[in-house]
C-alpha cells in the first residue's frame, strides 16, 4: 500500500508538470497519441531544444516515456491512466467559474 509520503511525492510531481502550459499541451497532444520530438515541436510551434527541455522535465515527474524506434525516439504517456486523469482534470476545471483567478495570486505566486 503507498504511503502518504508516495502520494504527496506523485501529486506533487504531477503538479510541477501542469505548471507550465507548454508541458500541459504537450501531455494533451501526447493523450491523443505518440508523437515524435520534431512533430510535436512543429505542432506546438516551439523549438526543438525548448521542446527537448519540457520532455525531460516530463519524463523526470514520471509522466512520459520515450520510445526507441529504429532511429527515432517516440514519446507517449507512461500510463493510460494519465489521459483519463487530464480528462477528469480538464472537467473539472472548466467547471469552475470563468474568469475568476485565484485569490492573492500576486501577492502568493499561484495560478
Amino acid at each position: 500500500m503507498p504511503t502518504l509520503a508516495t502520494d504527496i511525492d506523485a501529486l506533487a510531481r504531477f503538479g510541477r508538470a501542469l505548471a507550465d502550459p507548454i508541458r500541459c499541451r504537450l501531455l494533451l497532444a501526447l493523450r491523443e497519441a505518440p508523437a515524435y520530438p520534431s512533430d510535436l515541436a512543429e505542432g506546438l510551434g516551439i523549438s526543438r531544444t525548448r521542446l527537448s527541455n519540457h520532455l525531460a522535465c516530463l519524463r523526470d515527474c514520471g509522466l512520459v516515456v520515450a520510445v526507441p524506434d529504429g532511429r527515432r525516439t517516440r514519446y507517449e504517456l507512461a500510463d493510460a491512466r494519465l489521459g483519463h486523469a487530464l480528462d477528469d482534470l480538464r472537467s473539472a476545471v472548466l467547471a469552475v467559474e470563468t474568469g475568476r483567478a485565484c485569490v492573492d495570486t500576486e501577492e502568493k505566486g499561484c495560478c
